[in-house]
């Protein structure tokens, strides 16, 4: 698919506000792929294409995963803001015939990050956090941070997120204390 028909099918899914952050996204992951050296249409496409069933009721997302066969684990199901980028990246595969893994891969993990994210990942993963159209306390330190580390950034995105489910008594997906851990060894690798 070209990035113009991956955008009609993302533009059909989405409200307007949504489609405007995954434009945003995108932008930004084109910044932060050429500041890190990933590809940046790779980058830029990830960033559009991240959120295309955000919009799905969660019992239609579920049919989705059931359909595909995708299995969540328990935390997983009890969090329905993991659902969307675990179904959309089901969806891009099965149901619009992606094949990059990466690209997909970066879909899946752009809400709660992974354990050794790949340069794209991490790329996407810290995009959705800082991308123009965010507004919450602390983001322009976080893009300041983000133009500075990727694994600095991942660090506290998810300290932030953590901390406001924590907050919320809700559960926190093992994938992203992985993420925070992983990029906390990174950065004490890179110390050495």
């Amino acid at each position: 698919m070209t990035y113009e028909q991956c955008e009609c099918e993302v533009r059909q899914r989405l409200s307007e506000k949504r489609f405007y952050h995954s434009q945003c996204v995108a932008e930004e992951a084109v910044r932060l792929a050429v500041l890190y050296g990933a590809d940046p249409e790779k980058a830029r496409l990830a960033g559009l294409l991240h959120d295309i069933l955000k919009d799905t009721p969660a019992e239609e997302q579920l049919k989705i995963l059931q359909g595909f066969g995708i299995m969540m684990n328990d935390t997983e199901l009890a969090n329905q803001k993991l659902w969307h980028a675990i179904s959309g990246a089901a969806f891009l595969e099965f149901g619009l015939g992606i094949r990059d893994r990466e690209l997909l891969s970066a879909v899946r993990c752009h809400t709660s990050g992974r354990k050794n994210m790949t340069l794209l990942e991490k790329v996407l993963f810290v995009a959705d956090y800082i991308s123009a159209d965010r507004d919450y306390p602390g983001v322009e330190e976080l893009r300041a941070v983000a133009r500075e580390s990727l694994e600095e950034a991942i660090i506290e995105g998810v300290a932030f997120t953590v901390q406001e489910l924590m907050s919320r008594r809700e559960p926190v997906a093992s994938a992203s204390i992985d993420a925070y851990n992983d990029a906390v060894a990174v950065l004490k690798e890179k110390e050495k």
